[in-house]
């Protein structure tokens, strides 16, 4: 694979770490309703610019668009509030960690999910050793008693079950233009939050610059700019590169917790971070199956 696919993945997987400390600067002036509403509308407006300039298609069938729907609340609309919501009680960083169980969970999905993709032996073990590593992450949570702290970490794990489900609730629009499915998944799920977020939390109020540029980022850059190169580089270098973007995600986001916004990490939490890192490594699956030739 040239080189230049392997720095836009890496480009990618620190994109998406970034969005973990946009969370936390957005959530000290907006409610998390509004954190996922404005992320979802300004990336749905930045998806419809680049929709047009290329010219693309809609889809035909109205019965797409009530998929897109469903697509739109499960992969956006929830997991973009449960995320910001976490991090009222949990660090940037930790929920930037915890958001790398995601494979974990697709395993999970996929073995109930019909014609979904039967997990190896390397795949189960990698799952376990991801949810332990969870586990050691909740303990300073548990270990103080801190019930909102073990609310936001549940609330981080919800997230990731969302993106199991819809990864593979996805398969069924792989003959649609992958555009068309972004930027039409994104407006539902725009038009599912705003009156959820105004009922909930009322008009918000954004005083402070950061909040705008943070918000600008969240969209432009975590959402927009991520899923339209995600579905450019597909078909280019094959999902199993792309995913692993996954390791690449939870360091950006600990660099930019700890670096911007003096986040702290406690024995646990470093041990954690590692045995997750462990169980990445065995689900992706291509290190161990070169270590096991070498042994025979």
């Amino acid at each position: 694979m040239p080189l230049r696919y392997w720095l836009l993945i890496i480009l990618l997987g620190a994109v998406w770490g970034c969005s973990f400390l946009f969370n936390a600067i957005l959530i000290r002036e907006i409610s998390p309703l509004w954190v996922s509403a404005g992320r979802v509308t300004i990336g749905a407006a930045i998806c419809w610019v680049y929709f047009l300039a290329m010219r693309k298609t809609l889809p035909n069938d109205w019965r797409i668009y009530a998929q897109l729907l469903v697509l739109g609340i499960l992969n956006y609309a929830i997991p973009f509030s449960l995320f910001p919501f976490a991090e009222q009680t949990v660090a940037s960083s930790i929920v930037g960690v915890i958001n790398g169980l995601t494979p974990m969970s697709t395993v999970i999905v996929s073995q109930l999910w019909r014609g979904g993709e039967k997990a190896t032996w390397n795949k189960v073990v990698g799952v376990i050793i991801g949810f332990v590593g969870a586990f050691i992450l909740a303990l300073p949570s548990l270990g103080a008693g801190a019930a909102a702290q073990v609310l936001g970490l549940l609330a981080a794990m919800g997230a990731t079950l969302c993106y199991a489900l819809t990864l593979n609730y996805a398969r069924r629009f792989k003959d649609i233009d992958s555009a068309a499915v972004a930027t039409c998944s994104l407006t539902a799920a725009a038009l599912f939050s705003v009156p959820i977020a105004l009922f909930a939390s009322g008009v918000p109020v954004i005083t402070r610059i950061e909040t705008w540029g943070a918000l600008f980022g969240i969209a432009a850059f975590s959402t927009s700019f991520s899923f339209l190169l995600v579905y450019w580089l597909l078909p280019r270098v094959g999902a199993t590169n792309i995913s692993l973007n996954t390791f690449i995600t939870p360091i950006s986001a600990i660099l930019l917790g700890v670096l911007v916004l003096h986040e702290r990490f406690e024995a646990a939490h470093v041990a954690g971070i590692v045995v997750i890192f462990i169980g990445l490594i065995f689900m992706d699956g291509r290190l161990v199956r070169r270590r096991a030739p070498a042994a025979a």
